[in-house]
């Protein structure tokens, strides 16, 4: 989650009830304090003003854990549960200073609206306080709404901006070892829609559809450009993003990935795939795909890996699932687009990805200029979570000459 730096207000006894514990209505207070001290620290005070925008409380709820007293120090953080294109989700947590304890905390959602009373747009200075101050604890999200979805993401980091996009079907933790490791670089890995933690709605899905809700995204989080990672389906959609938001693109990192449309075989396949999602639902899908995004060596050495995996794929909501796969089967060739790719690009490929295979990742190095290309020892459609060291080396190493460009 995003959060902002604690802020800390003393017990006073004019706080406490006559039992001398900290009376329930002064925690409303005290969040508030806090809240627009963080507020004042960063846009200042005056940018409601400025704005003609103002933060309407719509809904708080509280939890007390335990008593505090006169004289306790409490430390408040205010962290971003959500953030829609007109409202604010904020928990405040309060921990006392002199055991660690966690004393209250509350969930309030903001609807910002305007002098007419009507909602409003979040406020860029306001969203940027949160955007700036990003959690680097694993596996904490953020969810955004991009449009008709709300999507889970976990942004780490400060600097320039790298977009991690996971393949199918599986979700954003197959990037977890970058995630963790790839320092000076902003790293934000959404589920993609229909995935993981975000929403399926109902609907078509496509190449474009995933491809705009990312540049909704990227709006979200004020970025202006971003190195664009993506593997398997992700790749799909860096092409796709390419065609439609260009100057988004900074660089291009393409893993176990191809440009090529899906033959007649591989549509029967893909419809082969909805048949058993629909009708067995994903734990089928992972029985039959498990092997098949794993390399042998994987396979061999890192059971624990497979069965993550599969219950990765299980957990997958079958509507979006089934949005994938109908997307992917009618996909547009990107092969006429190589040519035109003026960024850096780096290529990667599992030496055992059958899915995609290092001929597949030849064909992208030859086609795309100044590309360069990767193989992965004993990896197979799944680099980032089968070789994660060797990976996170080789991406580093790429962002580095990225920056230096």
């Amino acid at each position: 989650m995003s959060r902002l730096p604690p802020v800390s207000v003393t017990v006073y006894p004019y706080d406490c009830d006559a039992y001398g514990h900290l009376d329930e209505a002064a925690f409303v207070r005290i969040f508030e304090q806090a809240r627009w001290e963080n507020f004042s620290r960063g846009p200042g005070l005056q940018m409601f003003r400025r704005t003609t925008v103002w933060p309407a409380v719509r809904k708080m709820t509280i939890e007390y854990h335990l008593p505090a007293w006169p004289g306790d120090v409490l430390d408040v953080h205010t962290t971003l549960v959500r953030m829609g294109r007109t409202s604010l989700e904020l928990r405040h947590t309060a921990i006392r200073q002199g055991d660690s304890q966690t004393v209250a905390d509350a969930v309030v959602l903001f609807v910002m609206i305007d002098g007419s009373g009507n909602p409003t747009p979040v406020p860029d200075e306001l969203a940027a306080l949160f955007s700036a101050r990003v959690s680097t604890r694993s596996g904490e999200v953020v969810r955004y709404d991009v449009g008709d979805v709300t999507l889970a993401v976990d942004v780490r980091g400060d600097g320039p901006a790298l977009l991690l996009l996971h393949g199918f079907p599986l979700d954003r933790t197959i990037w977890k070892h970058q995630l963790a490791t790839l320092a000076g670089w902003r790293r934000i890995a959404p589920d993609l829609r229909g995935m993981g933690a975000s929403e399926a709605p109902a609907g078509v899905y496509s190449m474009a559809t995933y491809a705009d809700d990312m540049a909704r995204l990227l709006d979200r989080l004020r970025i202006q450009r971003a190195v664009v990672a993506g593997l398997s389906m992700g790749g799909y959609i860096a092409f796709e993003l390419l065609r439609r938001h260009r100057d988004r693109v900074a660089g291009l990192i393409l893993c176990d990935t191809k440009a090529e449309a899906d033959s007649a075989e591989g549509k029967r396949g893909r419809d082969q795939s909805i048949e058993l999602v629909e009708s067995r639902g994903a734990p089928a899908l992972a029985e039959r795909m498990v092997q098949m995004l794993l390399g042998r060596t994987t396979q061999q050495t890192q059971p624990q890996l497979v069965q993550e995996v599969r219950e990765m794929i299980s957990r997958s909501p079958a509507p979006g699932l089934v949005g994938a796969l109908r997307a992917m089967k009618d996909r547009a060739d990107s092969t006429d687009l190589l040519g035109a790719i003026d960024v850096p690009t780096l290529v990667v490929v599992g030496q055992e990805d059958e899915i995609t295979p290092p001929a597949a990742a030849r064909k992208l190095k030859e086609a795309i200029p100044a590309a360069a290309l990767t193989t992965i020892a004993g990896a197979g459609h799944v680099t980032p979570l089968e070789a994660p060291i060797a990976v996170s080396r080789l991406f580093a190493e790429f962002l580095e000459s990225v920056r230096d460009s």
